[in-house]
């Protein structure tokens, strides 16, 4: 069974609790993981965006996306 970009990202935001670009192109060669979190949300799952911090590979600092699942308890 082949997974769509959508179905692997959400199985992501459940096994490890958030995604961010990087491990999006890493781990599923999801160049445009924005896209992805807007279709999941007009799926109707809760998903919230924090920035994260870091250096990008010349030392500077840089801040990106970092998306989690809100699920309902």
């Amino acid at each position: 069974m082949k997974l769509t970009q959508c179905e692997r990202i959400l199985r992501h935001l459940r096994d490890f609790g958030s995604i961010n670009p990087i491990e999006a192109i890493s781990e599923y060669g999801c160049m445009r993981l924005a896209s992805r979190i807007s279709d999941l949300k007009r799926q109707g799952y809760n998903i919230s965006a924090e920035r994260g911090k870091g250096k990008n590979r010349y030392g500077e600092p840089t801040s990106f996306a970092v998306y989690r699942l809100v699920e309902e308890e």
